[in-house]
């Protein structure tokens, strides 16, 4: 199930806005793909990130992968419990496996982002 509330780049991951902020973290897709997460490398508090550039890599047993921001803005909030326990993001990438809150510097760029919709049309079909 993918969650109406998001938006979604066509890189796998999610953008939930909420008041100027936006927390990200990457799809059930991306996680089925990637396999058993082992290892979560994400920016500091502070660090600028821009839409659509590398903001940190997920290693899994089968690939390590950059992740990209949805969104542009600076990073408010990294979700720590990915340091002990980066499997969070397979059991839960909507919820618990979230990655990085960023205090958004151009609201208007989730314009650019997919639909729950528009991102479930673009999955491949099994």
């Amino acid at each position: 199930m993918i969650p109406r509330d998001r938006r979604y780049s066509s890189e796998h991951e999610w953008a939930k806005v909420e008041e100027g902020k936006a927390r990200i973290g990457i799809t059930d897709f991306a996680q089925q793909q990637l396999g058993d997460v082992v290892f979560v490398e994400l920016p500091p508090v502070g660090t600028e990130v821009r839409q659509f550039s590398p903001f940190g890599v997920v290693e899994s047993v089968k690939a390590a992968s950059d992740l990209f921001s949805p969104l542009s803005g600076r990073v408010v909030r990294v979700n720590q419990q990915l340091t002990e326990n980066p499997e969070l993001v397979n059991k839960d990438p909507y919820d618990q496996g979230w990655m990085i809150e960023i205090e958004l510097s151009d609201p208007s760029e989730a314009e650019k982002l997919m639909t729950a919709e528009d991102y479930e049309k673009s999955l491949p079909t099994a």
